[in-house]
């Protein structure tokens, strides 16, 4: 009996210790896409999706995602003086998912920023669905471990359609609410600024998806937004069990 509790006392111990382990973002396929340009509720344009594609992407690279497997999305990506972005178009998007998954097989992180509504999110001309969105990934990424962020409104309604075991998905409102900080002068969607802010503190995917949301939560309060938005999140359980630390910020 005491040599299986000490054996038991080993293993858990070596579990932790496991799960301690940075994970190598490194050779994880990652896109961030910024589906739109035009501030809510009107044709205004607005810099709020770029400025938090740029930003996310960034962040991101800090935390151990590699430049050379991370693809930017933007409907105008020669604007910009940094000439990292392609065009945002699905086909175009999920095409070079499928690509970059090839070259960088540990896991997938697809992020997407945007207009939503209660049938899909705006990339470019497209409002794409969540099945739509999920066979794409699916195709992609295959049971590698994948984590699939959209911050747009109404967005919790890709949940049901993004669930598997290997995924985290993250999004920025319930499925019947909206999200708030698209407007033509916001630097960023509340839900990105919060993501852009607390991810050099977080010390894994679960601790991102808990200080994003109190962020977001209080972001709202501050400012009056109602109803909340309640972001939602969805961790299965193959995607738990492999969930080390993330690498020191770089």
């Amino acid at each position: 009996m005491r040599r299986l509790a000490a054996f038991a006392l080993a293993l858990s111990a070596l579990t932790s210790t496991l799960r301690a382990a940075p994970i190598d973002l490194s050779r994880w396929a990652a896109v961030v896409v910024a589906g739109d340009d035009r501030a809510a509720h009107a044709d205004t344009p607005t810099e709020a999706f770029d400025n938090a594609r740029r930003d996310v992407s960034a962040a991101w690279i800090a935390r151990g995602v590699t430049s050379t497997n991370l693809i930017q999305f933007s409907l105008h990506p020669g604007r910009y003086a940094d000439k990292l972005a392609d065009l945002t178009a699905p086909g175009r998007i999920f095409t070079r998912l499928r690509g970059m998954a090839r070259t960088a097989p540990q896991g997938c992180l697809v992020y997407i920023t945007s207009h939503g509504s209660p049938d899909g999110v705006v990339m470019g001309d497209d409002l794409v669905a969540p099945e739509r969105l999920a066979a794409a990934i699916g195709g992609a990424c295959g049971a590698r471990p994948t984590a699939v962020i959209v911050s747009a409104c109404f967005s919790g309604v890709f949940v049901p359609a993004l669930t598997a075991p290997n995924r985290f998905v993250f999004t920025a409102a319930r499925r019947d609410r909206s999200s708030f900080g698209c407007g033509e002068s916001d630097r960023y969607p509340f839900f990105d600024g919060c993501v852009i802010e607390d991810l050099p503190h977080s010390a894994d995917f679960a601790d991102l998806a808990r200080r994003v949301r109190q962020c977001v939560a209080q972001r709202e309060d501050a400012e009056g937004m109602r109803p909340r938005s309640q972001p939602q999140v969805f961790i299965g359980p193959r995607f738990a069990a492999a969930m080390p630390a993330f690498a020191a910020t770089r």
